[in-house]
Parts: structure tokens; sequence; C-alpha cells
């Protein structure tokens, strides 16, 4: 086997060694994110260090009017996002959820404190067998022991994927992306030159320009801190452990170990996202466990990466270049004289 077939290919497929085909052929363990979004509680701690350490300017705070969100997505100041996802819909494999389409809460509102069902004055729920009326008896479900609710949030913490084969580093004309010997993929802002090339060619919509600035930001997995034997701050301040940092092969093992276990817990649904090699970026550094499909968390549901048809795009313009020079013989030989 040669080298490269041993490294893997230089822009897509999988690569055992990613710090090594950098340039760092003594490399500590590749390093990197698992997110567990099934013990994600919202809290919001993540994004809160991420730019405490990173100083990273507040992003408007303005919440969208559909959930708890106050910053929407990724971008050039929110380096960490917190997704809120309300689905009607239990948490495991249980029956469909308990609607209330037919419910004029209006109207039940106007009868709150007018009617001997309404509860008292400081009460938070009616008195038992005194549902007021109009009131769907026995069929709101509060929260119960084999997990049947109303509904579910579904929280997960977003964050760059520091790409196996990362695009936005291969595209950049001034070196200001670079891989760090963890295998992650850092932007330096002091050699950005604001071109954008970076932002359309993620397939993750992550890497962004500040506004006022021009510069590319994004994550960079905390590199200050991991040179120092530091793990990153928004592990550090999950209280849940969803954000897991290590050696990215252990993570991969561990988050198999935790979807086994959801399995038989009856979660169905859960699923590995970015953790496999054999993906359209080669895995990622940052995975996820999820329990929907990807586009409900707004993720891609099979990313690629975007360079990693370029040596066919160059031959086909190169063929089409040579193919124009011999025409344009062609008709200055054939012209009369």
């Amino acid at each position: 086997m040669s080298g490269d077939e041993d490294r893997g290919n230089v822009l897509y497929g999988p690569q055992p060694d990613v710090a090594g085909a950098a340039g760092y052929p003594d490399a500590p363990p590749r390093m990197g994110f698992f997110t567990d979004t099934s013990v994600c509680i919202g809290c919001k701690a993540c994004e809160v260090a991420c730019k405490e350490w990173n100083a990273i300017p507040e992003d408007g705070l303005e919440l969208t009017g559909m959930s708890y969100d106050n910053t929407r997505g990724l971008g050039a100041d929110t380096w960490r996002h917190v997704a809120f996802i309300e689905q009607r819909r239990p948490f495991g494999g249980q029956g469909p959820a308990v609607a209330h389409e037919d419910v004029d809460v209006f109207a039940a509102a106007s009868r709150l404190g007018t009617d001997a069902g309404s509860p008292a004055p400081g009460a938070t729920a009616p008195p038992p067998g005194g549902a007021s009326e109009g009131a769907p008896a026995a069929r709101i479900s509060p929260v119960s022991p084999d997990g049947r609710t109303e509904l579910r949030w579904l929280m997960s913490s977003d964050v760059c994927k520091h790409c196996t084969h990362a695009a936005c580093l291969d595209v950049c004309p001034t070196g200001a992306l670079f891989r760090t010997e963890f295998g992650t993929v850092v932007v330096q802002e002091d050699v950005c030159n604001g071109c954008g090339y970076c932002v359309p060619a993620c397939p993750y919509g992550v890497i962004d320009q500040r506004q006022g600035d021009g510069r590319a930001w994004k994550c960079t997995l905390c590199y200050d801190r991991l040179g120092v034997g530091m793990e990153p701050a928004c592990a550090k301040s999950c209280p849940t452990d969803s954000i897991q940092f290590g050696p990215l092969e252990e993570l991969r093992e561990r988050a198999r170990a935790r979807v086994a276990q959801l399995h038989a817990a009856g979660v169905s649904d859960a699923r590995l996202y970015g953790e496999s090699p054999d993906d359209g970026v080669g895995g990622d550094g940052a995975f996820f466990l999820l329990l929907d499909e990807p586009e409900v968390y707004g993720l891609p549901p099979d990313p690629v990466v975007t360079t990693r048809d370029l040596p066919d795009m160059w031959r086909h313009a190169a063929l089409a270049a040579v193919s124009l020079a011999a025409l344009a013989v062609g008709s200055f030989v054939r012209r009369p004289r």
C-alpha cells in the first residue's frame, strides 16, 4: 500500500491520520466533541462560556418568536448555538402524543374563576374531579414514568464540525485557516483578508464573516486551552455532560454504547450524526447523538465536502481549454490565402 493510500485521499474519503497528513509527524491523538443531545437541558451555559473565554461580541439576544432560542444559528459572533425544537410527540418509542386542536383556549380562559371547576387563587391545578366545563376530560397528559407527554423539547448545542476534509481550509488563499496538531481547524484572524471564500465552501453553513470587520470567525475548539492541557470552555461548563470532549476514537466508542443504551430503553430514533469516517466529509471532529432526523435540527442530511470534485473540474476545464485552442488553430490553418 502506498503512502497516499495509507493516509487517505487529500480531498475526500476516510483519513485515519488527519494531523499527520497536515504535516505533524508526532501529533497527539485527534481531539473532538461528542454532543449527546438526549441529556441537553438548553441551559446555554456552553454559549456563555464560549463567549466569555473567546471574548466574542454579543449578537443581539433577540428572541425569534418561534422558541426560546435567542441566537438563531451559528455565525461569526455565535460559535456555540443551542437549538430549541418543540415537537408534539413523546420522548421515546411510545404512542402518538395527545392533540388539543379542538379545544378553544380563549373560551376556557374566559371562564377561569367563574365556574365551579376553576382552581382557587394561587392553585396550580383544578381540584380532583373538578375540571371545568369544556376541558378535555382525561386527555391532558402530564409527564409520567413511561415518558408519555403532551410535547417534547429537542435541544442541541451546535458547533463547528472540524471536518476531516475541511473545504473552508482548502479554499483559503492566505493560509488563515490551518489544521492543528489536534486535528482541529482554526482561523487566524490576523491573517484573514476577508475574501469570504470559506463561507460558501462550508457544507454546514458554520463559518461566517463578522459585520463591520469582514474577517471570518468560527469555533477554534479552544485551541489555546488545548495547548496547556485544558478542555474547551463549553465542555467544561456543561452541567449534564451533554458536551463531551476527548480523543475522537474514544468518543466514538462511547457514543455507540450510548445509542445502544437508548435503543434498549425504547428510544428507537436515537442515532449518530457525523461520526462515520465514510460520510461525505470523512467524519466530523465534532459529532452528535440525535433523537430525530438531522433536518429537524437544521443539519444537512448528507453533507459532502464541497471541494471533493475539484480535480475533475480542473481536468474538464483543461480539456475544454485544449479543445478551444485546437479549434482556433484549425480555423487559422484552413483559412484560404
